[in-house]
Parts: C-alpha cells; sequence; structure tokens
C-alpha cells in the first residue's frame, strides 16, 4: 500500500527521505516554491506512486552490478587477486621488480638512510624462496632501467612504497630471465634470436634443453622442416658442421642412398634447366650445340612444372620423366640432322679412343719386369688387342683413300 504525507505531518527532512524513495533517479534541489503549491505537488505525488513490488529493490541493483564486476559485495581475498592481477596486466614484471629494488640493498652498500632496513640479495631469496640468482637478475633489470631514467633510483625507494610503473612492453628491454644471457654464446643466441623476430628468452630457454629440442623434432614434423632448415643455414657458414654432417651420411646406407639419388635427380632437372635459360643442348656424345624451337618449348613445360613442387613432394620421378623426354627429343634432332649426325658420330669416337689410350698407359710395364706376376691369358688379351688395333687403323686408311 501507498502511505502519503502531507507537509503539516512531515519534517522537511521526512519528506526528502519519501521523494527519493519514491523516485529512483538522483534530484536536485530548486528554488522555493509557494506553500501552497508545494502542497498540492505532494499530494499528487503521493496518489500517483506506484505499488512498492513495481519499484525496483537497491538489492536488485547491486545483484546486477555484482553480476557486471562492479558491485562492493565481494570476498576481500578475491578483490586483493583482482588487484594484484590488474597491476601486472599493466606493468608485467615490473610489479615484481619493484619489491626487488625497494627490499634489496646487495652486499658492500652501507646501511644507512633508506637502506638501513633493507636486506642482501640472499636474504630476501630464501624469504621468497627462489635463488639469489633470480632476485638479482629483477635488480639488475631496475638498475638499466633507473639509468635510462625509466624508474627511479634504489635510493630514493622505501621498503612498502608504491610508486608508477612503465608499461609491460618495456619490461623485456631490460630483463634477462636466463643466467646464461650474459655469457658469449648466450649474447650470440640473443642476437640471433632478435634477427629472427622472437624474444631471446625463448631461444636461450631452447638452448639449455637439448632433449626437449631433440624430442620435439622427433615428434613434430613442422619442428623438424624448422631445423632441417636452421642446420642448411648454419652449414653455409661452418665448414665443420658440413664436414660432420657428410661423414654422418657416408656412414649411413639409408642416406648415402637418398642423397645418390637426389644428387641424380639434380642433374637431370640441372640438364633440362641450362636448354631453357641458355638455350642449347647437350647430345649424347657431349657437343654442345643450339637447342631447337621444339625441344626448347619441351623443357620449359617440365621445368614449369618442377619448379612448382613443393619442398615435400618428390621430385626424382618427375625429374625422370623431364629428362628422357627431352634427352629423346635430343638424339632424334641429331639423328635427323647429317652434319650434326656426322659430327656426333666423330666426336664419339674420338672420345672412346682417348678413354682407350688413357687405360693403356696406365699399364706400368716395370712391374712386370720386377715381379712374377706374369700370366698366359694377359698375352693373349694383348694380342687380341693388338689384332682389334690393326683391323681399326686397316679400316680408317681405307676409309681415308674412298675420301680422298
Amino acid at each position: 500500500m501507498t502511505i502519503a504525507f502531507t507537509p503539516s505531518e512531515t519534517t522537511p527532512a521526512e519528506a526528502e527521505n519519501v521523494t527519493a524513495i519514491s523516485e529512483p533517479e538522483f534530484w536536485e534541489p530548486s528554488d522555493p516554491e509557494p506553500r501552497d503549491t508545494q502542497e498540492s505537488r505532494d499530494t499528487q505525488e503521493s496518489r500517483d506512486a506506484p505499488e512498492p513490488r513495481d519499484t525496483p529493490e537497491p538489492r536488485d541493483t547491486q545483484d546486477t552490478d555484482g553480476a557486471d564486476g562492479h558491485g562492493q559485495d565481494h570476498d576481500p581475498v578475491v578483490v586483493r587477486d583482482a588487484r594484484e592481477f590488474g597491476v601486472y596486466a599493466r606493468t608485467g614484471g615490473w610489479a615484481f621488480a619493484l619489491k626487488v629494488a625497494r627490499s634489496v640493498r646487495p652486499g658492500g652498500q652501507p646501511a644507512e638512510g633508506t637502506a638501513r632496513t633493507k636486506v642482501s640479495a640472499k636474504a630476501f631469496a630464501e624469504l621468497a624462496g627462489c635463488s639469489p640468482e633470480r632476485v638479482m637478475r629483477y635488480y639488475r633489470a631496475w638498475d638499466m632501467a633507473a639509468d635510462d631514467g625509466l624508474v627511479p633510483q634504489f635510493e630514493v625507494l622505501v621498503p612498502g612504497e608504491d610508486i608508477e610503473l612503465p608499461d609491460a612492453d618495456v619490461w623485456l628491454s631490460y630483463y634477462a630471465s636466463r643466467n646464461s644471457a650474459s655469457s658469449v654464446r648466450g649474447q650470440a643466441i640473443s642476437a640471433a634470436a632478435e634477427a629472427e623476430g622472437i624474444r631471446p628468452t625463448k631461444a636461450l630457454e631452447v638452448a639449455e634443453n637439448p632433449t626437449a629440442l631433440r624430442a620435439a623434432i622427433l615428434a613434430d614434423p613442422g619442428t623438424a622442416q624448422a631445423a632441417r632448415g636452421a642446420l642448411l643455414d648454419r652449414m653455409k657458414e661452418d665448414p665443420a658442421l658440413q664436414t660432420e654432417m657428410a661423414r654422418a651420411i657416408a656412414r649411413t646406407d639409408d642416406l648415402k642412398k637418398a642423397v645418390a639419388n637426389e644428387a641424380k635427380a639434380a642433374d637431370r632437372i640441372g640438364y633440362v634447366r641450362q636448354i631453357v635459360e641458355k638455350g642449347q643442348i647437350k647430345t649424347p656424345a657431349g657437343q654442345t650445340v643450339e637447342a631447337p624451337a621444339e625441344i626448347r618449348a619441351e623443357a620449359e613445360r617440365h621445368l614449369s612444372l618442377l619448379d612448382e613442387l613443393d619442398d615435400s613432394e618428390e621430385a626424382g620421378e618427375w625429374a625422370g620423366e623431364a629428362y628422357d623426354t627431352v634427352r629423346n627429343l635430343v638424339a632424334r634432332a641429331v639423328d635427323e640432322d647429317p652434319a650434326l649426325r656426322v659430327q656426333e658420330r666423330r666426336t664419339k669416337f674420338y672420345n672412346s679412343l682417348q678413354k682407350a689410350t688413357k687405360v693403356f698407359e696406365e699399364l706400368t710395364l716395370d712391374e712386370v719386369m720386377e715381379e712374377d706376376i706374369y700370366e698366359a691369358d694377359m698375352l693373349q688379351r694383348l694380342e687380341a688387342l693388338q689384332e682389334a688395333i690393326g683391323t681399326c687403323i686397316s679400316a680408317l686408311r681405307k676409309a681415308t683413300t674412298a675420301s680422298s
């Protein structure tokens, strides 16, 4: 039910309370009105006031606010955690560095002034349950930032005092999370990480745990691919690593076979690529001549297919098909050109003659004379070879006489 109060029965303060309950919005006092007008308005507002069940209760408003995260009825522990989380979200490691900077006095510094109540890094680490090295990493990060004017110096900081902290995105510019970062090896890793656009701390973590790196390479093809690329890049500037990798491959039969297959495929692709890029073909006898338009067009078609292959696709079969197709076209072009066919056969004969000459020159007759290595079969083979050479000489002389 609605209860109306008249101005004669209610004090001005009570009238204000009634109005506040009836209207949920905030109000501002206006200029005083005539008494008759005020009495009439109060009576009318009392009659028009809604029933209590239609008026939003304060508890409902608090519940709604609580659902939005703005209410006041929260457990103090939750409020504390949320506020600490907010500090860390805004400032990152600076929140922890401040605790170190305002509480730690490394050995050698006089215990006077604001440093009188501070403790050593070792004592602080014992209280924190961590290593002194970790404490000093935060201390050094603050020290470098103080030198840059980003944070106050240690001397002006008092234990328990809070100050305005830098943003979290600049924290990693000063903090080195690992002891290895200060070594020559660590500095090289950090520099390479920055060149790759990643945080040095991640690269240092991987370098300090090679077993984990091995496990990731064995289990994940993507990680193995990244490792392969890194090794290839490093081998370009590391002759010792080149030798070690070559030795490991040569001692493993499966790898040695795979390398031979890949080398064969690479040679065949190179043969096709030379026709496209230089416009020349190499005949079976080893001549280098201008490539006909038909052969060059076919080579371009096969090369475009080879270049479109992904690194994960097997190129050996495609390379073999391209090589065989182009080689057959080259052989046919040689046979269809009389002058080229003659020159091809002449070149082939010279090649065979040169090989035979080289082999015969490698025979060491001194060993035959000094040691008892003679067998009758040797003499028979040499006599057969002499007869074949004589036949060849006679055929060449007849050919010479016929051409003249």
